[in-house]
């Protein structure tokens, strides 16, 4: 395999290609097709299968606390809010991107996140407060899923209590240590989103053949603090930011992600909306006392299948929540690099530890999801992205290069050259304007001395 390096948008670019002439064996075929993602489809497949797990689960709840119209329109407002809020972290990410590769850094065996764009944009203060709310998410995340898995098998063998189940399964998923980075979880993106597709079509209909129950009543929203509780939840299915960079640095293309979350977005819209709705009309008030939908569905080999694979997906989604705590802690204690992959996940197994020991000292996922949503989603997902993008594009110039380097001819202009003098006065104007107190890198250049090229 060959490695060729090219300019996308603004900034090199790694793309694997086999060599001219070289053959393909049937296994770099096979491992091609299982393991190595990067394209747009497989980020795709990774926004989407992250964005919805053990909330789909959960939104009946909230729709029993938030009532079916307000229910309906808060997926609609905070998944739209999200995407665009996702838009912007993709902005910094290049422009983050974009600076360091001027300086000559090299990613191939360095993974970009969402605390060091921050402290590249706008220093460390910023990287701390982005670092401290992304890995406390992250790490809940993780302890809900380990929780649902327990919970969820409950349903069809309650054989063993459930802590004996969360030792069990978290086990399991500590195995996720052997999952390099988010470029080899393409047949597994794939297979979630299938498994999260089935178990939302189950509810769907399982609810609508199942039919009201005797005397229903929706009296949602009853009281001010359920219907916030409610809102919380539905907050935190939309708010898979915390691993937007990770993703987006496994593209091949990373600009081309710009509206992949909301495209994805609109499709787990496809699977919430009716799930939610036709769970809340079968059952109405009940769901206050249910947090999980599965606990009120007769059951069958549907309902049994539809556990099975969220117990998979949920295998999946720890595995997406836990990978960047993984790199965390590989970057602290300098393992990042390392190219054994046994002895990195050797060295990955104390994250693995401490969520496990949290999931076994808390059995109830529900009030959790609410905590998490109130408390990080609403900071990770909207405040710190927003305002991240504001104070790094407050200056004039720096709304200017931002716009040239987004517009839809950009690579065409970049492949023949005409776009190449913008930037450079562009750039001229920036450092220039540093000296001014305005923005820029800092440098002090005039004009005449600035050059895009080096940065010199």
């Amino acid at each position: 395999m060959g490695v060729e390096t090219v300019i996308a948008g603004n900034y090199v670019e790694m793309e694997t290609e086999t060599e001219m002439g070289e053959p393909r064996g049937i296994k770099s075929k096979l491992s091609s097709v299982l393991w190595h993602g990067g394209s747009v489809y497989d980020a795709w497949f990774s926004c989407a299968s992250n964005q919805v797990a053990q909330v789909l689960l959960t939104l009946p709840y909230s729709f029993s606390q938030l009532g079916m119209l307000s229910g309906i329109l808060f997926q609609l407002f905070y998944g739209l809010m999200g995407s665009w809020t996702a838009y912007l972290i993709s902005v910094l990410y290049v422009e983050y991107r974009t600076r360091k590769e001027r300086e000559k850094a090299d990613f191939r065996n360095h993974v970009i996140q969402w605390f060091e764009v921050l402290d590249g944009l706008l220093g460390k203060h910023w990287r701390n407060v982005g670092l401290a709310f992304n890995c406390t998410f992250l790490l809940f995340g993780s302890v809900i899923q380990l929780i649902a898995c327990a919970s969820n098998i409950y349903y069809i063998n309650d054989n063993l209590d459930k802590r004996t189940w969360t030792y069990i399964f978290g086990a399991c998923c500590a195995t996720t240590v052997f999952i390099p980075s988010f470029h080899n979880y393409r047949i597994w993106s794939f297979l979630g989103l299938v498994m999260t597709t089935y178990t939302a079509w189950y509810l769907t209909a399982a609810s609508l053949l199942h039919g009201q129950v005797e005397g229903v009543k929706h009296s949602g929203p009853a009281k001010m603090v359920l219907y916030f509780t409610g809102a919380t939840n539905v907050l935190y299915t939309f708010g898979g930011h915390a691993v937007t960079v990770e993703i987006m640095h496994a593209m091949w293309k990373p600009q081309k992600f710009k509206a992949i979350y909301l495209l994805a977005t609109l499709y787990v819209l496809t699977l919430t909306l009716p799930s939610a709705s036709a769970v809340y009309w079968a059952f109405g008030d009940m769901l206050l006392n249910h947090s999980n939908a599965f606990s009120l569905l007769p059951r069958s080999p549907f309902r049994d299948m539809a556990v099975v694979l969220m117990l998979i997906h949920q295998f999946i989604t720890f595995g997406f929540a836990c990978t960047p705590l993984y790199f965390v802690w590989e970057k602290a204690i300098g393992m990042h690099e390392c190219k054994s992959l046994c002895k990195r996940a050797a060295a990955r197994l104390p994250v693995v530890i401490p969520i496990w020991f949290l999931a076994i000292i808390f059995p109830f996922f529900g009030p959790i999801n609410s905590t998490v949503g109130s408390l990080l989603v609403s900071f990770t997902v909207y405040i710190i992205p927003a305002l991240a993008h504001i104070f790094t594009f407050k200056s004039a110039a720096a709304r200017e290069v931002n716009k040239m380097l987004f517009l839809p001819s950009r690579e065409k202009s970049i492949s023949d050259g005409s776009i190449e003098p913008a930037l450079m006065v562009m750039d001229c104007r920036m450092q220039w304007s540093s000296r001014r107190g305005s923005w820029g890198d800092g440098s002090g250049h005039s004009p005449s001395t600035c050059l895009w090229s080096d940065g010199s």
